[in-house]
């Protein structure tokens, strides 16, 4: 199975930051995000590995190379602008082939095994939820019984990392900009997307204090 790692975000609520550094190049616990997923893929066997990037994408070129560090194979889709999350992967798709490919959000952290998600029946789509933070309370989707909705009243987060099949994208035009959610809402209402429920570590690295904060505790650990 081959993994994708979203990097083409700008970043805006990082700033000053991102000004000059891509956010997925941001150290957290002495290494950068994207180094830390990249280590976990490995990890869990994933060798073929895609990375979208827009905003100062050059430097995550230079910065990861063709893997070899870590033991995987990494190709780049670059993006002339950033074309949002399904936009992104429908423009690797090339890159991503005709099986089900793991995703996840370049600007998390996570101790997740990777390892795991292979085992997933195949879905449409599966996401890997977890508990709402403090700037998420309300959360995105239900979880029951293993199925996702968009309805219900005890939602979860969605983490940024899943599963999915190609044609959910097929309707996708290659370089259009779109968004995921309006895709997943879709294939749950015909009961076509799975979930997991991940109590571990998880955290949206969406501002400068969220970031020192998170580094502070993998240093101190």
């Amino acid at each position: 199975m081959k993994a994708m790692i979203l990097a083409a975000g700008r970043g805006e609520r990082m700033r000053p930051l991102t000004d000059h550094t891509p956010k997925p190049l941001l150290k957290v616990g002495g290494k950068s995000l994207i180094s830390w997923h990249l280590e976990r893929l490995a990890a869990a066997d994933f060798q073929d590995i895609v990375i979208n990037h827009a905003h100062l994408g050059e430097q995550i070129e230079s910065a990861l190379g063709d893997g070899s560090q870590w033991g995987v194979r990494i190709q780049y889709s670059p993006e002339k602008i950033a074309l949002e999350t399904a936009g992104g992967i429908a423009n690797a798709m090339p890159l991503l082939g005709n099986a089900p490919f793991l995703v996840v959000n370049g600007d998390v952290y996570t101790d997740i095994d990777f390892g795991t998600l292979k085992l997933v029946p195949p879905n449409l789509a599966h996401l890997v939820m977890v508990n709402n933070p403090p700037q998420h309370a309300a959360g995105d989707f239900a979880l029951s019984s293993g199925k996702l909705s968009a309805d219900g009243t005890e939602k979860l987060t969605f983490s940024g990392i899943g599963i999915y099949q190609p044609s959910l994208f097929a309707s996708i035009v290659r370089g259009d900009a779109a968004k995921l959610a309006p895709l997943l809402k879709a294939a749950m209402a015909q009961g076509l997307v799975s979930g997991s429920h991940h109590r571990g570590a998880w955290h949206d690295i969406g501002t400068p204090e969220r970031l020192q904060a998170l580094d502070s505790q993998l240093l101190n650990n």
